[in-house]
């Protein structure tokens, strides 16, 4: 089957996709993990693995580079290149050697650890009584960390919205002096977070 072509600057460090395909592979349950790279974090589900790579969905385009860093949830770190890539489907080949029982364990072992994505951007924040600055400095399907100099209470329900982020209602969880962890009303669902963070750091890897 053929695959198609990742991108002119990344096809020097593709390998031969049979090194992959003959490797015994490990079906994993599906898992949710990171793609880093030079364009940012991006969110991807894990399909299989084995001792030489690595195959993932995506929601989108392949983040460009020529190696990238899958991260997991439990904060396992993997540098891998690309080998393939195939409608949201792509392959990444391990630049250093893997213990696939422990990044296995990883993965079963915080199956519900939420993801959270490093974006950094500004947004308005309304309560009742005002309407005021702040950055948002991660996100997750659940919630976000947020920076402000405002005081707002625990529990203090108020609207999130901003010029590249759809209003969301959500609640504050806690306070550390001007940070601020908040929960939404709505939880995302994972491919709404992986569309909405990919929009919010390369945009021209969503297709529409």
């Amino acid at each position: 089957m053929e695959h198609s072509a990742i991108s002119s600057h990344t096809q020097t460090a593709i390998v031969d996709a049979s090194d992959l395909r003959d490797s015994p592979r490990f079906t994993l349950l599906v898992r949710a993990a990171k793609l880093v790279g030079p364009q940012g974090e991006f969110v991807c589900v894990i399909r299989d693995v084995s001792e030489t790579g690595v195959s993932v969905r995506l929601f989108h385009e392949i983040p460009q580079g020529e190696t990238l860093e899958l991260q997991m949830p439990g904060g396992g770190a993997y540098p891998i290149r690309p080998v393939w890539a195939r409608d949201n489907q792509a392959g990444f080949e391990f630049l250093q050697r893997v213990d696939i029982a422990q990044l296995i364990h990883e993965a079963a072992e915080y199956p519900k650890r939420g993801l959270r994505v490093g974006v950094c951007f500004p947004v308005a924040m309304t309560s009742l009584d005002r309407t005021c600055e702040g950055i948002v400095e991660n996100l997750s399907q659940q919630g976000a960390k947020i920076e402000c100099n405002q005081l707002f209470a625990i529990d203090q329900a108020l609207l999130i919205h901003g010029e590249d982020f759809a209003e969301v209602r959500a609640k504050v969880r806690w306070r550390r002096n001007s940070h601020y962890g908040l929960v939404f009303d709505d939880t995302l669902t994972l491919g709404e977070f992986a569309r909405l963070t990919a929009e919010l750091q390369a945009p021209g890897l969503i297709v529409a």
